[in-house]
């Protein structure tokens, strides 16, 4: 199969997905390669900033279809069980991936876009075009490729990847529970070596993902052994998860998290999503930035498409100022608390200031969430 478009995806999560119906909303073919099934649960905090809520009405997604929780507040809690209230900036919603996934990928088919299964094993920049190709569907040829492959991928191997190369020991782990918790809640709550996030999706469901340390987790035999000894600690996990009842068979982890700088452009393929740069679930919103980012670089390349932007470089100086004008400080935010919780003793102390200053809490929050799409 050979196929020539306008813009090649590769990978169909939340970013990729976004930038396919943004681009095909304004006219332009699009491939988007996905190596897994749509849709699928994945490892993800499920909470999004009110922020992203225009730009998809102006998308015609409709995410009231799909019964979010609205959340209006947030609980922060020490691991001895100090708790910190306040309220959030902008709101937000809790939405599965896989009710949001599914529904993105509807609405791509629906905008024209063709959405290959396979998995791609190279992509080649030659001649101001590229050639990406795949396991089993030959290969595909566009101007403009958006690598939108997540956290960790293959192809973060294959482009040989600064980050890919220096081993993380963050691994994450999230579960769908009944039980109950407080509809309009994000709750935030940290443990010896890590931090769990807990809020509502839809169908008043629960749901529970937690970041670790992996040398510590694996001194235990299993992920129930592990909870109970570490994160139980804290008084409101223990009560959470003993109030509740699992509806996975078993929960879903991804070991390797890296929340080092990553390059935005890579061989002049534009980096989306958690592929551009992944945020630390204490500045939180990660989804909220995935879809920002769609956003930023779909914008751009219908610019460079019509000839507004006239260059390659043009538009890869440019997108590399709006990625750093709206997330560089987020993600350094995020790599700094990555950093302090490795050491015990500073990350007690702050999260001790917390409590005693809890009027900071909010301030964190509206520097590491950002503003209105528009």
């Amino acid at each position: 199969m050979k196929i020539d478009s306008a813009v090649i995806i590769v990978g169909g999560g939340l970013a990729g997905l976004t930038a396919a119906i943004h681009l095909s909303k304004l006219g332009f073919s699009v491939v988007v390669i996905e190596k897994n099934d749509f849709p699928k649960h994945k490892v993800c905090g499920e909470y999004i900033s009110n922020e992203v809520l225009g730009y998809y009405k102006w998308l015609d997604i409709s995410l009231s279809d799909l019964n979010p929780t609205a959340i209006k507040n947030l609980e922060f809690s020490t691991s001895t069980g100090r708790l910190i209230t306040c309220k959030l900036p902008l709101g937000g919603f809790g939405l599965s991936r896989y009710a949001l996934d599914e529904l993105l990928y509807k609405k791509t088919i629906a905008n024209g876009t063709i959405v290959i299964k396979d998995t791609v094993t190279d992509i080649i920049f030659k001649n101001e075009q590229f050639t990406v190709s795949t396991e089993n569907s030959g290969y595909f040829k566009s101007k403009i490729v958006l690598g939108a492959f997540g956290k960790r991928s293959s192809m973060d191997q294959r482009m040989d990847r600064s980050f890919f190369k220096k081993k993380s020991s963050w691994l994450a782990v999230k579960g769908h529970y009944y039980g109950d918790f407080t509809d309009d809640v994000v709750g935030l709550h940290n443990f010896e070596g890590g931090y769990c996030g807990v809020s509502k999706v839809e169908n008043d469901q629960i749901n529970i993902c937690y970041l670790c340390d992996y040398d510590s987790f694996k001194k235990y035999k299993n992920i129930a052994d592990y909870q109970v000894d570490i994160l139980y600690k804290n008084p409101f996990l223990k009560s959470i998860f003993e109030s509740s009842t699992a509806i996975f068979d078993k929960p879903l982890t991804i070991g390797q998290i890296s929340f080092r700088k990553k390059k935005t452009i890579e061989n002049h393929v534009l980096m989306i999503g958690d592929s551009a740069g992944l945020i630390h679930p204490l500045c939180g919103n990660g989804m909220a930035m995935a879809i920002h980012s769609a956003k930023i670089a779909s914008d751009l390349v219908c610019q460079y498409q019509n000839g507004t932007i006239k260059t390659r470089g043009e538009l890869e100086k440019i997108y590399k100022i709006e990625w750093n004008t709206n997330f560089r400080s987020r993600l350094q935010a995020g790599r700094f608390l990555s950093a302090i919780l490795r050491k015990q003793k500073l990350s007690s102390f702050i999260l001790r200031t917390l409590v005693l200053f809890p009027f900071l809490l909010p301030i964190i929050i509206k520097k590491t969430h950002g503003k209105l799409i528009i």
